[in-house]
């Protein structure tokens, strides 16, 4: 005997809600399993291991691509990948561009130059992503440093805004650096500088204070503020307690280098290859910072800075 219409009607809409409902419980199993993720990330720190720390971070981005694959409005997700591209593209392709240009291997250095250049876009792209679930406005506000500072004062106010802004910020500046020969890269320079100066306003303690070195390094520029650098540099280490070497390394190669400082220069980077293991949350950023040390004290990258290697350096200051 067939079956009513009826019936039909009742077994399509059962059938449209179990699945309905399978995607709904999945999804929720997806965010949790994202939010996990984002928790446990931070033990990519404690390593000390570079190469180790090179295969894990490899890995973690393929992963993050998946989740936001599956997730895409998934905010912890962009996240990940915001922070997980840029600390990538630092830690990795552009360590070995620096290596590259160390060993005056030109292919190596454009090759690995790109890559960095990849990630660094990458995570701008996630990051601008992940600032438009608070406001969309970004396009519009792009168009001048006044319209930016507006639209962030305005929609951003909380901590993790602070985070968001700091990574994507980050990226931005870090692109820019890499590659200061276009123009109109430097042109925008302004969009990482203002999310910086917002991120840090919110909660200048993120990344450990890392986002106050990263606008004292911008003031150090040759047209900058060099006292305010200065001030800048000398309170982030106060507040860090001097456990983020990364600070110090800042304040050698930006500030002490422009100014043609050499003894700041090597009192700082010496500071930074003879401190022993001072925070275990900062284990792997402190080791990245001692490889930066030992490549800046280079002679060649000493001269780059405009030092006279002939002459001896005055004895190390005190620290303030």
């Amino acid at each position: 005997m067939p079956s009513s219409p009826h019936k039909n009607l009742a077994f399509l809409a059962a059938t449209f809600l179990g699945v309905a409902s399978t995607g709904c419980i999945s999804g929720m199993l997806a965010d949790g399993e994202i939010a996990a993720t984002r928790e446990a990330s931070v033990a990519l720190n404690v390593l000390a291991d570079y190469e180790l720390a090179r295969a894990a971070t490899q890995a973690g981005l393929v992963q993050f691509e998946g989740m936001h694959r599956l997730r895409p409005d998934n905010t912890d997700a962009l996240f990940l990948l915001t922070q997980g591209w840029v600390g990538y593209g630092f830690a990795f392709p552009q360590e070995d561009y620096e290596d590259a240009v160390d060993r005056n291997d030109e292919d190596a250095a454009d090759y690995h130059k790109k890559r960095a250049t990849l990630a660094y876009e990458r995570a701008t792209f996630f990051g601008l992503e992940l600032l438009s679930h608070r406001d969309k406005g970004f396009v519009a506000a792009k168009r001048n440093d006044e319209l930016m500072k507006k639209w962030l004062s305005s929609h951003f106010h909380g901590k993790d805004d602070a985070a968001n802004l700091f990574w994507t910020g980050y990226a931005w500046l870090s692109l820019v650096d890499l590659n200061k020969e276009q123009p109109e890269l430097v042109a925008d320079l302004f969009v990482g500088v203002d999310m910086m100066e917002r991120s840090v306003a919110l909660d200048p303690s993120v990344e450990h204070y890392s986002g106050a070195a990263a606008l004292a390094a911008y003031h150090a520029r040759p047209a900058g503020e060099p006292n305010l650098s200065k001030q800048m540099f000398e309170t982030a280490l106060v507040q860090s307690q001097r456990k983020n070497l990364i600070i110090q390394l800042t304040y050698a190669t930006s500030y002490a280098c422009v100014k043609g400082d050499r003894a700041l220069y090597e009192q700082l980077l010496n500071e930074v290859l003879s401190a022993g293991d001072l925070d275990p949350d900062q284990r792997f950023s402190n080791l990245l910072a001692k490889r930066g040390a030992k490549r800046f004290l280079r002679t060649e990258r000493m001269i780059d800075c405009g030092f006279d290697m002939g002459a001896r350096p005055l004895g190390p200051r005190p620290h303030a």
